[in-house]
């Protein structure tokens, strides 16, 4: 099989209502990517998710520097042309960020062309570990701009509809209030659903402290990016000092620096996205080092689950996938949820799949 065509899109998908966390606002999810064509007829598909800003400068990387190289490729050779990318013309001028989401967008395409022509999902092309699915845990209720009233109806929503864990957003000005809203949530849900909180960032390490200790009382299963995701030593004193655990990983961008959280021990959660690393190929790296450490894989879900499914299905130490259904109908095959599980799919390829009149629809480039 060779390549004999790279086309690159940008689609910028309603989030209905807009939603805030601590240091995003987003209208629409932007999905930055890129569709792989080959001489056998099989095409791949691979994106980056994005709060629709900077979609325009993956899709350029692709164009200018990443497809050219891929033309007359055969995709079974996966890690010669991830390592001929990674380390090729871009890496005098970025080894993170909008190189990297750009070869995440072009791995995880031809992990789906592999796929395809294996005639098989692929979790199952992967090896696939758990055929029952994969717990999740649903995010989509616990938004910063929701009243405290509302958030209190959605999380238990949620419990209703089966899941058994929920993550609510927190980082307000006036932790008080923060602490105010977790106690709520906690009354609201239970005692016997997992309930984490997630912090992006908002948070310096005398902060991060005083409230994480506070917080403990509430039976937290994690705390999730309470500082500077490059602060490695801040993370290590913290994840020290509380009893909570540190989750981390969705702008943590490469391996060695998972590498230096998890030796560290600075990380308890590792949430390795593949759409933040450098696809598929760095994200399954990272997953065989957390592992060598036996630290939990719980990934963060830029793709909204679609190709995450398949990488916790086949993660022995993958023990949850996050929940957020905003994109789910654009695609031929949705991440679905029944009972609290993810349902795994059955098609061949990542489930990258966009339906026609949807890529049309919400494409901008």
């Amino acid at each position: 099989m060779k390549i004999t065509k790279v086309e690159t899109f940008v689609l910028h998908v309603p989030i209905t209502p807009p939603i805030t966390d601590a240091i995003n606002v987003a209208t629409h999810w932007g999905l930055s990517g890129v569709r792989i064509f080959t001489d056998e007829g099989l095409v791949g598909c691979g994106y980056t998710g994005t709060c629709a800003q900077g979609d325009e400068m993956i899709a350029e990387t692709i164009d200018r520097y990443y497809a050219p190289e891929l033309i007359g490729k055969d995709p079974f050779m996966v890690k010669e042309i991830w390592d001929s990318l990674r380390f090729g013309k871009m890496h005098w001028i970025g080894r993170a960020g909008v190189t990297h989401m750009a070869l995440a967008a072009v791995d995880i395409a031809l992990w789906d062309l592999m796929a395809k022509a294996a005639g098989k999902p692929l979790w199952q092309y992967l090896g696939g570990h758990k055929s029952k699915g994969i717990k999740a845990y649903n995010t989509n209720g616990g938004w910063l701009n929701w009243t405290k009233e509302r958030l209190l109806k959605d999380v238990t929503d949620i419990v209703e509809a089966g899941f058994t864990g929920v993550k609510i957003k927190v980082g307000k000005p006036d932790p008080r209030e923060d602490y105010d809203r977790v106690k709520a949530v906690r009354r609201a849900i239970g005692d016997n659903v997992i309930f984490m909180i997630d912090v992006n960032q908002q948070w310096n390490l005398n902060t991060a402290m005083t409230w994480g200790k506070k917080l403990e009382e509430f039976d937290l299963f994690w705390l999730e990016e309470p500082l500077n995701p490059d602060d490695i030593l801040g993370h290590k004193k913290l994840a020290d000092e509380l009893n909570v655990p540190i989750a981390l990983g969705e702008h943590v961008y490469t391996k060695y620096a998972f590498r230096d959280y998890i030796h560290q021990g600075a990380v308890e959660y590792c949430q390795v996205d593949a759409t933040r690393v450098a696809g598929v190929t760095e994200w399954l790296q990272v997953a065989g080092l957390a592992a060598a450490y036996d630290v939990p894989v719980c990934p963060h879900v830029g793709d909204m689950g679609q190709i995450h499914q398949h990488l916790a299905a086949a993660t022995p130490g993958a023990i949850m996938l996050e929940y957020i259904p905003w994109i789910r109908e654009i695609f031929v095959e949705p991440a679905t949820v029944k009972d609290g599980y993810y349902v795994l799919p059955e098609l061949p390829g990542a489930s990258t799949d966009i339906m026609p009149k949807y890529f049309e629809q919400y494409r901008v480039r």
